[in-house]
This record gives C-alpha cells, structure tokens and sequence, in this order.
C-alpha cells in the first residue's frame, strides 16, 4: 500500500501542467520561509561581536562568535545536505531552522546569566539557521530547467532581504524590549532571532509539500524507465557522477568570496563601535550590507542565466576586491565610506552565491545534488569561520585597514583560478 505522500508525487510525474504549478508554489512557499530565515540571520551578524566582547572584555576574540556559529553552520550544512537527500528538502530544512530557533533562545539564556560557556554552546547551535538559509536557496531549483536555475536562487534570495534587512534596524528597538523583561540589550535581537528561525521551518514543514526534490527525483526515474533503461543501474551511475571541475569551480567562488565578506563584515560593527559610532548607525550600515548582498539577487539571477557563470564569478571578484580596499582606506568615523565598503562588500558576495551556486548545480545531478550541496556549503561555513576568528585576531594585534587589504588580495587571488579552471572545463557543464 503506498503511503500519501508517495501517491502526492505521483500525481506530478506525468503532468507537466502540475509539475509547473509546484514550482511556483515551492518558489512561494520558499519566499515566506526566507523571509522569517532573514530576520533570524541579521541578529547574529548585526551583535554577536558585541555581545562577546561585552562579556569577555577583550577585543581578540570579538570574531569568535561569527566563528562559532558559520562551525555550527557548517555541521548543520553536512546534516541538512544528508537528511535533504534522504528524506527530501521539507525534513533537512526544516530541521535546520528549527535547530536554529533553539540556538538563538540558548544566547538569551546565556546573557542573562552572564555565562560564556553557554553563550559559545548556544551561538553553535545558532549557526544551525544561517547555513539552512542558504540552503534553502536550492529548494526552488529541483524543478526548474537549467536557464531557469540562476533566477530561482535570485527569488529566494531577494525574499531573505525583507527579513534581513528589518532586522539590523529593529536591534535598538528590540533592545529595549529585552531591558523591559530584565535581559541585556544586546540579547534583544536574538529574541527575534528565535521566533524567526522557529517560523521559517513551521513554514517548510508545514507548506512544503509534496517536496520538491523527491518529485524531480521521481521524474528522473520516469524518463529513465521512459527511455527502456536498467533504472537500477543507471541510477547508481548518475549517484557517482559529477562534473568535479564545475563543482570545484563552483565551490572556489562560494568559498573565497564568504570568506572575504565575513572577515570584514564580523568586524565592522566593533571598528565602527571603537570610534565612537552608536547602535543605530552600526545597525543602519548592518542593514545596507545585508540589503546589498539578497536585493541584487533578482537582477544578479537574470545576468548569470544570460552572460554566463564565469563572467559573473569575475565580476565578485573584481567588486570585492574594491570592497576591501575602501574598507581599508575609510576613516573609523566615516558613515559614507563604511557604508559604500559594506555595500560593494554585500554586492560581490551576491555576485559570488548565486554564480557559484548555478555552477554546482550544474555540475550534479538530482541523484547526488542534495548531498553535494551540502558538502560545499560545509567548507563554505568553515571558511567563514577562519575569516571570523582571523579577523579578531588581525584588527586585535594589526589594524582594520590590513583586514580590508587581505580581502582584496584574496579577490584578485581567485580571478585567476576560476578563468583557468574555466578554460580547462570548457567542454563540460561549466558556461
């Protein structure tokens, strides 16, 4: 006897009317979920050096919490690819989210008893929500064609921007709602943080359905059937191939280009804050940066479909490269030039995501891509953890001006790798 959702997927497999008609529902349902996925993120980056300096008094270590919650994103990374692949996206991030949610309330725990132990504990889990937002990114691809793949990523990227966005701006308000109930100011955004978190996967799991990636699965296994092959054995052929140049393509540009973004965005708020500059500025120029790394996305999607992957790897490059050196060379008072450096900052991680994102997804397919995903965004969340805990230890012991020339070094670094690796892919998926 089959169980419902099995017949749910069924009914899709051979219509390609409904098939459309669940595409724009994931598309819908995935835009709801980021929303809330938004709101949750902007917390940990807008106060979380702040609230460990605050506890720990020491200004090396203010990059320790963005380290440890991109550590935490990158199990969770590894945990929601599997459980993506296995049991389809609904579980994996759902889960995440969730996890999340719990990490978030575990950081309010720990500032109001002042307890750093608890407060590293928590913001690990936390970091459980910030790699399933990326993640879900990949929902809305499992059933669109391949000139279609770039866009779906841009829509459920720009819908984070409406979360992440109000977030960095509502840091003061919802300070005051947590000085009301007896909490520290600063484990106010993290209030909205949980709520967040929790709403986006109650959404996923909830709506979700059928899931996405379990219809393309069944479709794949139809045309195989269609076309009179072994299912069995073709299936576990497309489970081991991959195209490995696209996917370390793919995986170069997601790497190097979070890495640059984290390092210098983890430690503006504490540069900003050591000359003088108050909550409400830090949160506005949070919000800029936030703005600019999902608003484009819409547009960055559509580009990367009709000029190519490449070109727009480039271009993150080229844009993070003048992202670090304005970062490098802005007085510590100056809200214009810190806001111009954090919004080419956001601009070339955009650039970066989305075209790195396309390639990986073409460079898979949909019996191995849940889990290859997963596994990139793994070294993707590690990397961000590096650039945090190096760039404490820099603007600490060096200056912010050597942060932001790092980062430029490291952008002009992998323009040339991508174009080799492009050139010596060129015949494969890689455009």
């Amino acid at each position: 006897m089959k169980s419902k959702d099995s017949v749910n997927v069924e009914q899709y497999v051979h219509s390609p009317e409904a098939q459309q008609k669940l595409y724009k529902r994931t598309l819908l349902v995935v835009v709801f979920s980021q929303i809330f996925g938004g709101a949750g993120l902007a917390a940990g980056i807008t106060v979380g050096a702040l609230l460990a300096q605050e506890m720990l008094g020491v200004e090396s270590v203010a990059g320790l919490p963005a380290a440890l919650f991109t550590l935490g994103s990158a199990l969770a990374a590894f945990v929601v690819g599997r459980l993506s692949q296995r049991f389809g996206r609904r579980y994996g991030l759902s889960f995440g989210f969730i996890a999340g949610g719990i990490g978030a309330i575990g950081v309010i725990f720990a500032a109001s008893m002042n307890s750093v132990v608890l407060l590293f504990l928590a913001l690990f889990v936390y970091g459980a929500g910030t790699s399933t937002n990326l993640q879900a990114r990949y929902a809305g691809t499992d059933l669109a064609s391949e000139k279609q793949r770039a866009t779906a990523i841009s829509i459920a990227m720009i819908s984070t921007t409406f979360g992440a966005v109000a977030g960095p701006n509502l840091v003061t308000p919802m300070g005051k709602v947590a000085t009301a109930i007896g909490l520290p100011a600063l484990s106010g955004p993290f209030i909205l943080a949980a709520v967040a978190y929790i709403l986006a996967g109650l959404t996923l799991f909830i709506y979700l359905r059928p899931d996405p990636l379990l219809v393309a699965k069944a479709i794949a296994v139809e045309q195989e059937k269609l076309e009179k092959l072994d299912v069995s054995s073709v299936t576990k052929v497309l489970q081991n191939k991959v195209n490995r140049i696209g996917i370390f393509v793919g995986a170069t540009v997601l790497i190097l280009s979070h890495v640059i973004m984290v390092a210098i965005m983890t430690m503006t708020p504490v540069h900003m804050q050591n000359h003088g500059s108050g909550l409400s500025a830090i949160g506005m120029i949070i919000g800029f940066h936030v703005a600019a790394m999902y608003l484009p996305s819409l547009g960055t999607g559509i580009l990367v479909d009709k000029v190519g992957r490449t070109f727009m790897a480039i271009a993150s490059g080229v844009t993070l490269a003048i992202a670090g050196l304005l970062a490098a060379f802005a007085p510590g008072d100056s809200f214009i030039w810190l806001m111009m450096a954090l919004v080419l900052l956001g601009l070339g991680w955009n650039f970066g995501l989305i075209s790195g994102t396309a390639i990986i997804i073409d460079s898979t397919n949909i019996h191995n891509r849940a889990k290859v995903q997963g596994s990139v965004d793994v070294w993707v969340a590690l990397s961000g953890t590096a650039g945090s805990l190096l760039s404490g230890v820099i603007v600490a012991y060096s200056s912010f001006a050597l942060l932001g020339f790092i980062g430029t070094y490291l952008a002009l670094l992998f323009i040339p790798i991508i174009i080799w690796a492009h050139f010596k892919g060129k015949n494969q998926s890689v455009s």
